[in-house]
């Protein structure tokens, strides 16, 4: 089966026009090398703080490349102008933390629960997985370094070679609450992604493997080709049956019970209806006639009998999440938009009310700040299209 998906991918990627795959190699380090990229920065962003006062233009943390944002560059890379033109509502963040790819869930027990790339640097390193814990999306308790690439990872632990320098980092890892427990899925750069579960039924676990934990559950650690699999995702349909994708949404496979495994081949996800607009892809991309949704950041939800497919692009300069829908899991999905300006890399979560938000945490140029949980309430029309809701939550709101 992993070989199936293996040619599945190759194929897209020799569709999207990557006729050569880089490969990274698992490499054992000396420890004065590993050492000293662990002490160059922390590796979590700890308990964060309340958002206080006029956020806009504020502390915006750390860019992509290693760059830091400052208030003398924030122009440059976070100037907030999707909110000049309109497009977002001024929003500041929920929590004051440093994090990427935030995601939010409502857990078993009625709270919710935030999760994302956390630490200094998670082009290097971090530590692992970090959780926040609310009752009511306005007051966030940290319940810590829930499962630690040191103390509980198996094949995360080594070290590899991402654009020669070492890295050991866990990207974009997501909670859910499935079958009465929670699991975790992450990545790691190069390529790697692996589930683990709670062993107690709380969020704060501890997790162990789901998955074997001496290898990915795809992906490798190289030296393989088509290693670079990220940003994985899971839903649970209303039969109870979970589904799983990753990165650009190209394949959807169901898993077993036990989430140990896929349970079939994977389905290789067809979109109807391509958009061929070169500024609505990422810049100078030639991926199969932009006959895609997206690069990554995949995210899967279902409302109302429709599942909706999304996937990360740059969208006129954005980072967004593009929306497509299907009234079955496999598809073929049809349509694609941006739903909500510079939200890629995220999820959408319906909250306790019936309300439904999408989180967002900055990764453009047009975005208020950068890297760090912020939500925006959504709305669905007649048709089932997201839209942003017109009338947003006090609390996530500048004033």
């Amino acid at each position: 089966m992993k070989k199936m998906i293996l040619l599945i991918i190759l194929s897209i990627l020799h569709q999207m026009g990557y006729t050569q795959i880089q490969i990274w190699a698992a490499i054992n380090y000396p420890h004065s090398v590993t050492d000293s990229v662990k002490k160059s920065a922390s590796g979590i962003s700890g308990p964060g703080k309340p958002v206080t006062g006029n956020f806009f233009g504020g502390h915006v943390g750390m860019a992509k490349d290693d760059i830091q944002v400052t208030q003398e560059n924030k122009s440059k890379y976070a100037d907030g102008s999707a909110i000049v033109k309109g497009l977002i509502p001024n929003i500041k963040p929920v929590w004051d933390v440093h994090m990427r790819d935030a995601v939010i869930i409502v857990g078993g027990d009625g709270n919710y629960y935030l999760t994302g790339s956390t630490g200094d640097n998670i082009w290097k390193f971090n530590d692992g997985v970090e959780i926040y814990r609310s009752g009511d999306l306005v007051n966030w308790d940290y319940l810590g370094l829930v499962w630690s690439i040191e103390k509980d990872g198996g094949w995360e632990k080594q070290w590899r070679n991402h654009h020669d320098r070492p890295v050991r980092s866990v990207w974009a890892p997501e909670l859910h609450y499935i079958h009465k427990n929670y699991f975790i899925v992450l990545s790691m750069p190069p390529g790697g992604i692996s589930i683990l579960k709670s062993t107690t039924g709380k969020p704060e676990g501890p997790y162990v493997h789901a998955t074997d934990p001496q290898k990915p559950l795809l992906g490798g650690i190289g030296p393989i080709p088509a290693s670079f699999l990220i940003d994985p995702t899971l839903f649970e349909d209303e039969d109870g049956k979970v589904y799983f994708t990753q990165g650009p949404g190209n394949f959807i496979v169901k898993m077993k019970d036990d989430m140990s495994g896929f349970a079939e081949d994977p389905h290789p996800v067809t979109l109807l209806q391509p958009d061929t607009i070169p500024q609505h892809h990422i810049n100078n991309c030639s991926r199969n006639l932009y006959n895609d949704l997206g690069f990554e950041g995949t995210t899967l939800f279902k409302r109302n009998g429709t599942y909706y497919l999304g996937v990360t692009d740059k969208f006129e300069g954005r980072y967004s999440m593009m929306i497509a829908t299907s009234k079955t899991i496999y598809g073929p999905y049809t349509g694609r938009y941006e739903a909500v300006p510079c939200n890629g890399g995220t999820n959408f979560f319906m909250s306790k009310n019936g309300d439904w938000f999408t989180c967002f945490f900055g990764d453009d140029s047009q975005a208020p700040w950068r890297e760090k949980p912020g939500i925006i309430k959504i709305e669905f029309d007649k048709t089932g299209k997201i839209n942003i809701a017109p009338k947003q939550p006090e609390f996530i709101l500048n004033k």
